[in-house]
């Protein structure tokens, strides 16, 4: 039922591209173990063995944290529509933030959007797709903008303060940022 490839074929590709939710897991060696729903447009094939990911403000930045420590990474999108699917893709990735010089060049080829915190690059390293078959139909009627009005009305400075005082440390009190790493202005 499940098969592995080492990189995205043209089909998978197309999936995610068809997809309006997936999910990110990260864990760090040692705590919690996080996975999140993400949705709209926020990731994109660079290739078949690389994807960008643009991440935006959230209550947690755990998957920052757990790439400090293990820059282990699992995507992975189902098909609540259509023929039945599971695509994982397994890989590494580093955070790219908007003080960064890569920030530019991630913007060209991902829009960001009111609210975006940090783009993560991934590495792929394995793809398995998998049967799908106990996964609902489901029907998706719309994106939810409640994130992008509340990042608008903050402001470039209350994003700041907001990383700065409810996501610099994750859950299990790992920081979100290296004590190398640059800090916002």
């Amino acid at each position: 039922m499940s098969e592995k490839f080492d990189a995205l074929s043209d089909e998978h590709q197309r999936f995610i591209a068809s997809q309006n939710i997936f999910f990110v897991a990260t864990a760090a060696r040692e705590g919690r173990a996080n996975l999140s729903p993400k949705g709209g447009p926020s990731v994109v094939v660079l290739g078949p063995d690389r994807l960008l990911w643009l991440n935006l403000t959230g209550s947690g930045n755990e998957t920052a944290a757990h790439l400090l420590d293990s820059n282990r990474i699992t995507l992975m999108w189902c098909a609540f529509d259509g023929p039945p699917n599971i695509l994982r893709v397994y890989g590494s990735a580093r955070v790219i933030y908007p003080e960064d010089e890569e920030w530019g060049e991630s913007t060209a080829r991902l829009p960001a959007v009111a609210g975006a915190r940090q783009y993560f690059l991934i590495d792929i390293d394995l793809v398995q797709t998998s049967c799908g078959y106990s996964v609902p139909l489901m029907d998706y009627r719309e994106d939810r903008t409640a994130l992008a009005k509340w990042a608008q009305k903050q402001g470039d400075a209350g994003l700041r303060d907001y990383w700065a005082n409810r996501n610099a440390t994750s859950l299990d009190g790992m920081p979100t940022r290296s004590s190398t790493e640059r800090s916002p202005d």
